[in-house]
């Protein structure tokens, strides 16, 4: 239960809403107290009637005896009455119950989610390399959906219970103390049963959940790589795992289920004794002249009532276990501190100078080493170009400029101010990046062109221009909705390099001061990275630009060029003085002119 703990802050900021619930639920169990009550008094009434009835329904009573019989009718009727009135009363309330405290569980579940999401977003990419994308999700719906049913329907019959359990048995002694004694003498033994089997199926929940979370994963995988499996043609043997992992699932599963099987039958065998013992040991009494009958009546009724929210409490109990598993899982996300954070409020101008001081850098998980003692500087208005066989540091090299890691020693400047000083939110949005891996979303085309202009009314003419900038204008008007296009999944409809001429576009549209090419013209022609690079060249003027690329023909027109090898910077100057060294950079551009040949 202490991972439900978390859970206070929503349950505080909803308070007066759930003691309204609260109100409404004491409401509606007044009523239904008096509903019992009705019937006992109806019922001895009408024994008492019909005795006095028997006794003068000779002739010369005949007429007394009628007017009984019309009185015992009428009282009747009176009582029925009364008792759909109570039960409309109830009905009520209960519709405001469910008004009050349901509608709280929804507006946790609303808050609990965005909280999950905006924890997400701030958490650094080194998280989403250790945790699968279809657990992300599980415990952000199912996980969530779970604990709303201990939030909403859990709390609810919870205290409907307390609340009703209270007024019963508060009536009850009041009425004959034995009886009540000998009715509630299978509930300690319920107590034991409930506590005992929680802890089972607290267990059994976590292992579904997890269980569930791994199936998610795998589908979510399966669909995204849907390609790879058709061109390998291993439908089947994707099928044949998943049925694997739908087996554990259902096992997992059937296991929680037969724990709750037998526990709820258990339950109502006890209740059930609870009502032979009433009518047996209440039948004992009546002779006595302790009670009545109405009293017997009123008992059984009393123990029916206690039925559901008694048996409620196996499945209150299975709900709050889930929730308790399910919210664990959410607060080991919610309790991870971020690795990057933004160390000041304030904002930050940012220009364009970059300077890298002997800059070292390992990756956190891995513990590889990506920089080693790497210098180099690029003025405000000037091209840098990266060169480097693949897992030289690279790109590396971006995701620093971007903050997305922080640097093991050195120091990164971004106009001459430590990166880590810079406000987080002012150094991105003015970072204009093209990865290396094109991410386009579900959306139209003009939509994933404007995407990093949020907040803004971005005109049709704009997004055009920026077409036109990364060379895909052409090929977007040839389409029948042209702009309006859908790109599908991951820009599934879009080829290689439309979809790379389209990130083009998406980033150059916010006229950043720092602009990072990450080997995203690998996918396009000579010809067409020829137009792009000489727009680049008008719309970059006095701003920064990164080029990372394998080809010579994406670095050669750079202000400055350097070559990393194995972390390390081997080789940097100018395209023709590289050529005139005859190092690593000399080599590339020989490959590349007998392939272009």
């Amino acid at each position: 239960m202490k991972s439900l703990w978390y859970l206070n802050k929503y349950l505080f900021k909803y308070k007066w809403r759930l003691l309204l619930g609260v109100v409404f639920i004491s409401l509606n169990n007044t009523f239904n107290v008096f509903i019992p009550q009705v019937v006992r008094y109806t019922i001895d009434a009408v024994k008492e009637s019909l005795t006095t009835y028997y006794l003068f329904e000779q002739d010369s009573f005949r007429d007394f005896a009628h007017d009984i019989s019309e009185t015992t009718s009428k009282l009747a009727l009176i009582a029925g009455g009364t008792i759909i009135g109570l039960a409309i009363l109830k009905g009520f309330f209960l519709f405001l119950t469910r008004q009050t405290i349901i509608i709280v569980s929804r507006l946790i579940e609303y808050d609990l989610k965005n909280e999950i999401f905006d924890q997400y977003q701030v958490l650094s990419l080194s998280f989403y390399k250790r945790n699968k994308t279809g657990d992300l999700m599980n415990r952000i719906s199912d996980d969530v959906s779970k604990v709303r049913m201990y939030i909403g329907p859990a709390i609810m019959y919870t205290a409907n219970l307390t609340l009703l359990f209270i007024l019963v048995i508060y009536t009850m002694l009041k009425v004959n103390t034995e009886l009540t004694l000998y009715v509630l003498l299978p509930l300690p033994l319920l107590s034991f049963l409930i506590y005992y089997v929680s802890n089972i199926i607290n267990k059994k929940s976590d292992q579904v959940q997890k269980q569930l979370s791994t199936l998610s994963s795998f589908t979510q995988e399966a669909f995204s790589g849907i390609r790879i499996i058709k061109a390998y043609s291993r439908e089947q043997d994707s099928l044949f795992s998943l049925e694997q992992e739908c087996k554990s699932y259902k096992y997992v599963n059937l296991d929680l289920v037969k724990i709750n099987a037998l526990f709820h039958p258990l339950m109502l065998l006890l209740i059930g004794i609870s009502t032979t013992l009433t009518i047996y040991i209440g039948g004992i009494l009546a002779i006595q002249g302790k009670i009545t009958i109405g009293n017997i009546a009123e008992f059984v009724i009393y123990v029916n009532m206690l039925t559901w929210p008694i048996a409620a409490v196996g499945w209150v109990t299975s709900l709050v276990q889930r929730a308790a598993a399910s919210q664990a899982r959410i607060n080991e996300f919610l309790n991870i501190v971020p690795e990057i954070t933004n160390s000041t409020i304030g904002s930050t101008d940012i220009h364009g100078n970059i300077e890298f001081k002997n800059v070292t850098f390992d990756y956190p998980d891995s513990g590889i080493r990506a920089l080693h003692d790497v210098s180099f500087s690029v003025k405000q208005g000037k091209s840098l170009a990266i060169m480097g066989r693949t897992g030289s540091g690279k790109s590396t090299i971006a995701n620093l400029i971007g903050r997305i890691y922080d640097i093991s020693k050195g120091g990164i400047l971004i106009d001459k101010t430590p990166i880590d000083k810079i406000n987080l939110n002012d150094l991105r949005s003015n970072i204009g990046y093209v990865p290396q891996e094109v991410f386009l979303f579900s959306e139209t085309i003009a939509n994933n062109i404007s995407f990093g202009l949020t907040g803004v009314n971005v005109s049709k003419k704009t997004i055009e221009e920026a077409a036109k900038n990364a060379a895909i204008y052409r090929n977007i008007i040839e389409f029948p909705d042209q702009f309006e296009t859908f790109v599908g999944e991951r820009g599934i409809t879009l080829s290689g390099g439309q979809k790379q001429r389209i990130s083009i576009a998406r980033a150059i549209i916010r006229t950043p001061q720092i602009l990072i090419f990450d080997d995203c013209l690998s996918s396009v022609d000579i010809e067409t990275e020829e137009e792009i690079l000489r727009n680049l060249k008008i719309i970059m003027q006095d701003k920064t630009s990164i080029i990372i690329s394998h080809r010579v023909s994406s670095v050669k027109h750079a202000d400055h060029i350097i070559i990393l090898d194995e972390g390390k910077v081997i080789e940097e100057g100018k395209h023709s003085f590289l050529i005139d060294k005859k190092g690593l950079y000399f080599d590339l551009f020989q490959k590349q002119q007998l392939e272009n040949s």
